[in-house]
């Protein structure tokens, strides 16, 4: 299938795209708290989105100050409120043991980040700034178009299959329904979204097969 790049530019760009996803798996995990890890991970894309919006060297201080703010937030939304008896101040046990992760630099994590961007050509680093690349700031832009045709599902069927986003459908209205089908079809290449819904055609449910004929 790889033949396929010398004659197809739309395939170049989207195997460029899956490797831009995959690109925390360029460098070898760093050996911080893997929770931290994580969380970098899922802060990056608001550090891309401002590099991307910046449209330029942007200073690598600033974007540890965005970091930072991010895995704040991150954590504030995932506080959970203790239950249980309430123990007084100075009973043995009420102050909480200290999280590892709150501890860990970021700085040494987002250096991490910076240099996995760059081998795969998202960015490049220098001076104490980062840069997108031409190809960095498309796959940023794709990536906040998928956000954006997304957030237009209100049923939230556009990441399922075509087999499941046709059975969630089958629950609406025909407007509503309509909305969905346009949202998903969006959301994909033409080609791989009619071999969906053609396979979906042949199955044996009838409903679905009405639906994905519709």
């Amino acid at each position: 299938w790889l033949r396929a790049w010398n004659r197809d530019d739309g395939a170049v760009l989207r195997g460029w795209v899956a490797l831009f996803d995959a690109w925390s798996l360029a460098h070898p995990e760093p050996a911080e708290e893997p929770a931290v890890v994580a969380e970098v991970v899922s802060a990056m894309p608001q550090v891309l989105s401002f590099l991307q919006l910046s449209a330029g060297p942007v200073p690598v201080a600033q974007l540890l100050d965005l970091l930072e703010q991010r895995v704040t937030e991150l954590r504030t939304e995932r506080c959970e409120v203790p239950y249980g008896p309430r123990l007084e101040p100075g009973t043995p046990g009420a102050e909480p043991e200290p999280d590892p992760a709150t501890d860990t630099p970021l700085a040494p994590l987002l250096d991490w980040a910076l240099h996995a961007l760059a081998s795969v050509g998202a960015l490049t680093c220098g001076d104490g700034h980062a840069t997108l690349t031409p190809l960095g700031s498309w796959a940023v832009w794709v990536k906040l178009e998928q956000i954006c045709v997304a957030a237009q599902s209100p049923a939230g069927h556009i990441e399922q299959s075509a087999e499941g986003m046709l059975r969630g459908c089958a629950r609406l209205r025909p407007n509503a329904a309509r909305d969905e089908y346009r949202a998903w079809l969006a959301a994909r290449p033409v080609g791989s979204a009619v071999a969906e819904l053609l396979g979906a055609a042949r199955g044996e449910d009838a409903l679905l097969r009405g639906l994905a004929f519709d």
